[in-house]
């Protein structure tokens, strides 16, 4: 009795000693995961779990989001995850997003999940027309996703229709012009041809590095209005604060660079911007909602924080980072090489092995030839020993019938008439039998003479027999020695495709690293020479397809950009303007 009551006491407190837990959804741009996760834990402590099992050591760029009556809001890393205003049912969802931009995604983004996640996020905002991106930039930007998703362009497999069911432009370049889905896929894939050789990484990069260069890349806009009331936007991104009309998200009116700014606060819905200098006055303005100035307030810390950091010394963490990301691109481009060579190797080696099984085919169909000629010689030669016997037989025959009529005459003559007629008459016989003596005697020497040609042809064909044999003889050894010499000429030690991974290792020496230095110094300067080689790209393009833009379907931002173009403006020189006019006092 005693033993039971122990029992259930002890199975109590066990009970009692596990942790409540509940259900986390957290979707990435790619996937969803669901977590376990206990009640006390904070934000730090699922914003960790969600990194390690992804393998991202980036984390200052990511946080977790989720929406709260239609505004957006991110999980605070300090506070317990169940006292954030998050719903109550689960699985409880979050969106794991990037919060902040970097100003240069090649520099600051080392780790390729890292920038995976940067390429599907931007991309979609550039698809569902969160970022505008001008119609040929669009097309480029496409044909970098292409490659990234399928490789290297092959006629043979990626046929006509290809892109049919792939989602690569906004569908407003669609509608701005009269051109079929067929003439927008020729288009993509002209260019995406030109990416040969690009892993998915690199695609994936060069998208980014393209993409972080439109007006609207990384900016995070908020409805504000101004002490007179007027209605403005706030942009926050990597580079400072914009304050923009809200008809014209891509040109801001004014801008403060973060190294000009030197407070920003907020009291209640006002909100409060001093310049370092103090002969600009103090910029203030009031959101619609207070959740909206805390996010405005986080956003400005986080990408002030990373803008000083961008200025600074990498961190350990970071020159690790980034040592162990130069190794992995050494070892990952040594090994395209190696897979490069084994790749012409082997195509060398089938051309090669092409070109022997052509070159015999070639002599099988010589020595069919020559067999088919030397069975003609064979015939020819089998019917004019026919023809010539057949002569000799002639010419024997008119023989004898010569001599038979040289004993007629001799007959004839023995037994003449006395009578001058019958003299003459049996004169004339003899004339006409001397006659026909002297006609089969000229037959018989014509066809002696043919039966001795016949013999001499005869014997020309049997020698034409003979070369014939010759010469398949000839070819016959012609076709063992070819044979031969391509077995010896395909590589015996051709290297396997199949790849043993724990037997590969690479030992990088200060050489391999010059050699990588010298060779990345060398891509800036091809960079330098493709940016300018696109950029008149693109031109063509928009020219090219100028004709079939349909006016009347232009949108505000369309008409923006043309106008920013036509003016020269960009993203970076727009925000130099105002600075250089930051000594004015704002008048918004």
């Amino acid at each position: 009795m005693a033993g039971a009551i122990a029992s259930r006491m002890s199975f109590s407190s066990l009970k009692r000693k596990q942790p409540k837990t509940f259900t986390v959804r957290i979707a990435t741009m790619d996937a969803e995961m669901e977590f376990s996760c206990e009640v006390k834990w904070k934000g730090k402590d699922l914003f960790d779990l969600v990194c390690r099992t992804l393998g991202l050591r980036e984390t200052w760029f990511f946080g977790l989001q989720y929406t709260i009556k239609d505004t957006v809001a991110w999980l605070k890393m300090d506070k317990k995850v169940l006292d954030h205003d998050v719903p109550t049912e689960e699985p409880v969802t979050f969106h794991f997003l990037a919060k902040f931009y970097p100003e240069n995604a090649e520099e600051e983004l080392v780790q390729e999940i890292t920038q995976h996640l940067f390429f599907l996020q931007v991309k979609k905002q550039i698809l569902d027309e969160k970022i505008y991106c001008p119609p040929e930039a669009s097309v480029l930007l496409a044909s970098y996703a292409v490659q990234a998703k399928y490789g290297d362009y092959d006629p043979n497999v990626h046929k006509r229709g290809f892109l049919a069911q792939e989602e690569l432009l906004p569908k407003r370049v669609i509608n701005l012009y009269q051109m079929t889905p067929e003439m927008w896929e020729e288009r993509i894939t002209a260019w995406y041809a030109e990416h040969r050789g690009r892993a998915r990484d690199e695609a994936e990069m060069e998208y980014l590095k393209i993409a972080q260069d439109l007006e609207m890349y990384g900016v995070n806009y908020f409805a504000i209005r101004n002490k007179k009331g007027t209605e403005l936007l706030l942009g926050v991104d990597a580079l400072g604060l914009h304050i923009y009309d809200p008809d014209n998200r891509l040109t801001p009116k004014i801008s403060f660079p973060w190294n000009e700014i030197r407070n920003i606060s907020y009291s209640d819905k006002e909100f409060t911007i001093k310049p370092l200098d103090k002969k600009i006055d103090v910029f203030k303005f009031n959101s619609s909602k207070l959740r909206v100035n805390k996010l405005i307030l986080q956003l400005c810390i986080g990408n002030h924080d990373l803008f000083m950091r961008r200025r600074k010394a990498d961190s350990l963490e970071v020159q690790q980072m980034k040592a162990q990301a130069r190794e992995e691109k050494a070892r990952k481009q040594m090994e395209r090489q190696r897979l490069a060579r084994e790749k012409q190797m082997r195509e060398e080696a089938e051309r090669t092995r092409d070109e022997l099984e052509r070159r015999l085919m070639q002599l099988k169909e010589e020595a069919t030839m020559a067999n088919e000629a030397l069975m003609r010689s064979e015939e020819t030669a089998d019917l004019l020993a026919e023809k010539a016997q057949i002569t000799e037989e002639e010419a024997k025959l008119l023989a004898q019938k010569a001599a038979e009529a040289e004993q007629e005459m001799q007959r004839i003559k023995a037994t003449a008439i006395r009578t001058e007629e019958e003299k003459r008459l049996m004169e004339q016989k003899v004339l006409e039998a001397e006659m026909l003596a002297l006609k089969m005697a000229e037959e018989s020497e014509r066809r002696a003479k043919e039966a001795d040609q016949l013999k001499q042809d005869l014997q020309e064909a049997r020698e034409s027999e003979r070369r014939a044999k010759q010469k398949l003889l000839e070819i016959t050894k012609s076709s063992y020695t070819s044979m031969n010499s391509s077995t010896t000429a395909l590589p015996t030690d051709l290297p396997s495709f199949n790849l043993i991974s724990e037997n590969l290792s690479f030992d990088f020496k200060d050489t391999d690293m010059k050699r990588l230095s010298m060779e990345i110094e060398k891509e800036k300067v091809e960079y330098m020479e493709k940016s300018k080689h696109l950029q008149e790209q693109l031109n063509e393009l928009k020219t090219e397809i100028e004709a079939l833009k349909l006016k009347e379907r232009e949108t505000a931002l369309d008409i923006l950009h043309n106008e920013n173009s036509s003016r020269g403006n960009s993203k970076h020189n727009t925000i130099k303007k105002p600075q250089a006019q930051g000594r004015r006092p704002i008048c918004i």
